[in-house]
């Protein structure tokens, strides 16, 4: 969903204050929390203070004596526990610990605070601690605290506990002599706990007020600012989108559409406007300059169909050049070939007494020269036409067909037989059983015939030539290996360009660029590589 300019700042407004005052209100309330905490803990100490001055002032006194009511029973624990008056009233006396349980007692039936007098060594078994004193007069005798406050939950209600330590002084030594306590001592401790549920109700009723001003106050600068905005910078912006959007639709733009405001949005109008003025004359030239161009491009490319209709032209004529040549040199050549046969035969069939005259045998092994260049020469006009009829992809190149590979790798092999033979070379086949191949069958026997007779050529004696077929993923793959000298790494690709010989045995140089050119045309590859014996040659080749 897109959102338009006037939402994104209303949003951004709204959380940027949200965001600031709703810091400043977690600060503040915070703050707040602490000072309730201080003030009740300060008044915690007041009342600690002043129980603790008028336990003092009662021990300075040595007790207070009160009016002996029903309830009311001396105490075993000082001299003198009761006296009478001259009215015969009777009075109790009352210590400093006595005073204080009675006042706790007061106050916690008042509903205000409460306080409890306790000890570690008890006189008093009502005076025992709960755990928050015990803990407190622990640590005031092990870790000389002097205080220790802590907030808990009685009856659902939260109360502040405050604890501090009563220490041991000469008066107080009359009555706790015996228990082995000296000046200085920790005596044991008061606690007093204030309720804080109507402060913390107050600073709750506060925090509500703070946060419902809170959020007036981003109702009140979030519309201010929206109303400010919209009039200083939406609606001078809205005026030129307007005439930017007709600019770029190729209209003229109103000019009096641009803002008027006398800052920063003006001048970006006069920019646009300048802006414009310079793109349309850009704009002008530019179509002048192009429809020049389109002019130029055109007679180009007039030009550029003449010059490849030459080109074709005198391709095909260059194709139709080397075919009537390479007919033109076959044809003589074979009559050539055909006469020196003939006159090889007739000579042959002289009488024997005319044979030294003649010198038939000069003339034989003459005649037999000829014969075998002539042969070379046809053999070379026809690969040179295969070639060509290859490279040009003429449909009579290829004629693909069913056939078993196998096959003809095994008939390929029976002609090599005899001349392995002679050169003691051993032909070894690792062949499956049957290996269905669509492709030009007698183009592949020829890419075989030229690579076995290579193999044959640069093998040694008493060595193996062997030739591999298997099927892969992508159709076949076949291989012929010799232990010959091998092919180096620098001239495993030149081998297979045209003319091309390696040292000096026969041959035209084109077996292998038509080998491959053959294979190109079946839509595989061919390659040269080292044996898997590590001395001769493997040449390898896949069709699909």
């Amino acid at each position: 969903m897109r959102l338009n300019l006037s939402l994104k700042f209303i949003i951004g407004c709204c959380l940027t204050l949200l965001l600031a005052l709703g810091s400043t209100f977690y600060v503040i309330n915070q703050r707040q929390e602490e000072l309730i905490t201080q003030q009740a803990e300060n008044e915690a100490r007041s009342v600690f203070r002043q129980i603790v001055l008028m336990r003092k002032w009662i021990a300075d006194h040595g007790g207070i004596f009160v009016e002996k009511l029903p309830w009311l029973e001396p105490t075993p624990f000082v001299d003198d526990p009761e006296i009478i008056d001259k009215q015969g009233r009777r009075f109790v006396r009352e210590t400093p610990a006595m005073v204080t349980k009675e006042l706790s007692l007061y106050a916690r039936e008042k509903g205000m605070y409460w306080f409890h007098i306790t000890s570690l060594k008890l006189t008093n078994p009502e005076n025992a601690p709960d755990d928050f004193e015990k803990r407190a007069l622990l640590a005031f005798e092990q870790q000389n605290l002097t205080e220790r406050i802590s907030t808990e939950t009685i009856n659902n209600q939260p109360f502040l506990r405050y604890i501090a330590p009563l220490y041991v002084e000469e008066v107080c030594l009359d009555c706790h002599r015996q228990q082995g306590y000296q000046v200085g001592d920790v005596r044991g401790a008061i606690s007093v706990t204030l309720p804080m549920s109507e402060t913390l109700a107050a600073a709750a009723h506060n925090r509500r007020i703070m946060f419902g001003a809170m959020l007036l106050t981003v109702f009140i600068l979030s519309g201010a600012l929206i109303l400010m905005t919209k009039r200083l910078v939406l609606n001078p912006v809205s005026r030129l989108r307007d005439s930017l959007r007709q600019f770029s639709q190729g209209r003229s733009y109103d000019a009096a559409t641009l803002p008027r405001t006398g800052d920063e949005l003006e001048e970006l109008g006069r920019a646009f406007a300048e802006m414009a003025d310079r793109l349309g004359e850009y704009h002008q030239d530019l179509e002048e300059k192009v429809a020049a161009a389109t002019m130029d491009l055109a007679v180009a490319n007039r030009q550029l169909q003449a010059s490849n209709q030459q080109l074709a032209a005198l391709n095909e004529r260059k194709s139709d050049f080397v075919a009537r040549a390479s007919h033109e040199l076959r044809t003589p050549l074979t009559s050539i070939s055909g006469s020196l046969e003939y006159l090889d035969a007739r000579f042959a069939a002289l009488p024997p007494e005319t044979a030294d005259s003649c010198q038939l045998n000069e003339l034989h092994d003459f005649f037999a020269l000829i014969q075998k260049n002539t042969e070379r020469l046809i053999r070379m006009v026809n690969t040179m036409l295969d070639l060509e009829r290859i490279e040009t992809n003429t449909a009579e190149a290829i004629t693909p067909a069913t056939f078993d590979l196998t096959t003809v790798i095994g008939e390929t092999l029976t002609t090599f037989a005899q001349t392995a033979q002679k050169q003691q070379v051993e032909l070894y086949a690792e062949l499956p059983e049957a290996l269905p191949t669509v492709a030009d069958e007698d183009r592949i026997r020829q890419v075989l015939t030229n690579l076995l007779a290579n193999a044959l050529r640069f093998a040694p004696v008493h060595s193996r030539v062997s030739v591999a077929a298997q099927a892969t993923e992508d159709g076949v793959k076949v291989t012929v290996s010799d232990q010959g000298p091998g092919v180096e790494a620098a001239i495993r690709e030149k081998i297979f360009d045209k003319f091309y010989k390696v040292g000096n045995k026969k041959g035209s140089g084109l077996g292998l660029a038509i080998c491959r050119s053959i294979i190109g045309a079946h839509g595989g590859t061919m390659g040269v590589g080292e044996s898997s014996t590590g001395t001769g040659a493997r040449f390898f080749f896949t069709i699909p």
